[in-house]
């Protein structure tokens, strides 16, 4: 006897994941960053198929194409040393990539770095710092990242009024790096 439609409607196959697994390893392989980006957060996540080295492999990959996630959780990687020889130098360089296209989460993360650094560094560096600790965080705060407003009004109680005003100049400077690249005419040859 045939199974019954509502089994057959309601049933889950094996075989359309497996498609899917395969076509976003083959979008991956043709340079597809968002499939790139998919596979590394698919080697980075637990279980049984977590490897670090390979997640950092696909992260690279999309991150070179200017995905600003990928660029974020490379940087993050760098930071921890996960599949990664730890570096601080390609961590800074991957979340300001990131943080200049505009990822919230890269800003708060440079923007907490860079209060730490105002309050541990020189006396002559702090002002810089808090200013820009000011710009990012308030950035990462303008577009809902938790506990970015909160930390930017606590860098401000640090800063002149002059601080202050030439962090909201910053701000209000600020083009992420794709829009940048959106308006650029391209360059006759």
């Amino acid at each position: 006897m045939d199974t019954p439609f509502f089994r057959r409607m309601f049933s889950r196959s094996e075989k359309p994941a497996a498609v899917a697994i395969e076509t976003t390893e083959a979008r991956a392989g043709h340079g597809d960053a968002e499939a790139q980006f998919s596979l590394g957060l698919r080697f980075a996540g637990e279980g049984a198929a977590q490897d670090y080295a390979q997640a950092a492999v696909w992260y690279l990959k999309a991150a070179d194409q200017s995905h600003s996630l990928a660029q974020f959780n490379l940087g993050i990687m760098y930071a921890a040393g996960q599949g990664v020889p730890r570096d601080e130098a390609k961590s800074m360089g991957w979340m300001q990539s990131a943080a200049a296209l505009g990822d919230a989460g890269a800003q708060h993360h440079i923007g907490m770095k860079l209060h730490r650094a105002s309050l541990e560094g020189l006396p002559e560096n702090a002002a810089e710092s808090r200013i820009q600790a000011y710009k990012w965080l308030q950035l990462a705060a303008a577009q809902g990242y938790r506990s970015s407003e909160a930390s930017w009004a606590f860098v401000a109680l640090n800063m002149t009024r002059e601080d202050v005003a030439d962090g909201g100049r910053r701000i209000a400077a600020f083009v992420p790096a794709h829009a940048i690249n959106r308006l650029t005419p391209p360059v006759a040859a």
